[in-house]
C-alpha cells in the first residue's frame, strides 16, 4: 500500500517571527523539517519523498537530508510564490506512483496510524484529508461585532496529510492555474472542480507550528512522548 509524499517547505513563516525559514528552527536539538521527514522515513508504506524548498535554500535542505540520512528523499525541487504553486511543482516531480500525500513541513507530530487510515480511505475514494472536530465555539464576526454563533456540529479543522490519486490532484492543479484559482488547501482545488473529498479523523496533536506559542506546545508534546517511551 505504498505512496509518495510531497512536503512543501518553501514558506518563510513570517508569523513565527524567527527571522528565517521556520523549517530550520531547532526543536529538541533537531531542525523542524527533519522531525517531519523522519515520520515518513520510518513509515514502510512510504516509497519516496519529494521535498519542495525555497530556491535559495535547496543546498541547505540537501545538506540536512544527507546529515540526518533521510534516504527516502528522492528529489528536492524549487517551489513557487504561493504554497499552492510549490505543491504543484512537487506533484509534477512524482513518478510512477498513483497515490500521493501532501503534508506540511511544519507538522512534525502526525502519527503513522493516522497516515495509514488516510491512505486506506483514499484508495477507495480518490481524495481524502485528515481532520478533527472543532472544540471551540465559533462565531461569525463583522466589524468587530458578533453576527451569529455558528453551529459547530458539522465543522472540522482540516489538517495534513491530504491524499489523492495523482491524476486527480494534477488535474485539479492544472485547472486552478487555467482558472486563476487560489485555494486555501489542496482539497479545496478538488472541491473547486466538483470532486467529493472524504475526511478521516486524525488527532489533536497533529498541530502546525505557525507562531511562537506553537513551539511551546511542540516542546510539551516531545516531553510527553519521551516520558511515554521511557516508561515502556
Amino acid at each position: 500500500m505504498d505512496y509518495v509524499v510531497v512536503i512543501p517547505a518553501a514558506g518563510q513563516g513570517k508569523r513565527m517571527q524567527a527571522g528565517k525559514n521556520k523549517q530550520f528552527l531547532m526543536l529538541d536539538g533537531t531542525p523542524l523539517i527533519i522531525h517531519t521527514l523522519r515520520i515518513f522515513q520510518e513509515d514502510e508504506w512510504c516509497s519516496g519523498i519529494i521535498l519542495v524548498g525555497n530556491e535559495n535554500e535547496l543546498d541547505d535542505l540537501r545538506l540536512l537530508v544527507d546529515q540526518h540520512q533521510v534516504n527516502k528523499v528522492d528529489k528536492i525541487v524549487p517551489g513557487g510564490k504561493e504554497r499552492q504553486h510549490s505543491v504543484f511543482e512537487g506533484l509534477k516531480a512524482v513518478e510512477n506512483n498513483p497515490l500521493v500525500l501532501i503534508h506540511d513541513g511544519a507538522r512534525p507530530f502526525v502519527s503513522i496510524e493516522s497516515i495509514h487510515n488516510l491512505v486506506l480511505e483514499t484508495v477507495d475514494s480518490g481524495a481524502a484529508v485528515l481532520g478533527v472536530p472543532i472544540k471551540d465555539t465559533v462565531k461569525q464576526i463583522e466589524q468587530q461585532k458578533v453576527v451569529k454563533t455558528v453551529d459547530r456540529s458539522s465543522l472540522w479543522g482540516v489538517q495534513t496529510p491530504q491524499a489523492f490519486h495523482l491524476p486527480l490532484i494534477l488535474e485539479a492543479h492544472e485547472r486552478a492555474v487555467k482558472n486563476g484559482y487560489l485555494g486555501t488547501d489542496d482539497a479545496s482545488l478538488m472541491e473547486h472542480i466538483g470532486y467529493e473529498v472524504s475526511i478521516v479523523q486524525g488527532d489533536y496533536l497533529n498541530i502546525k507550528l505557525t507562531t511562537q506559542e506553537d513551539l511551546l506546545f511542540a516542546k510539551a508534546i516531545i516531553r510527553e512522548r519521551e516520558e511515554q517511551q521511557s516508561n515502556v
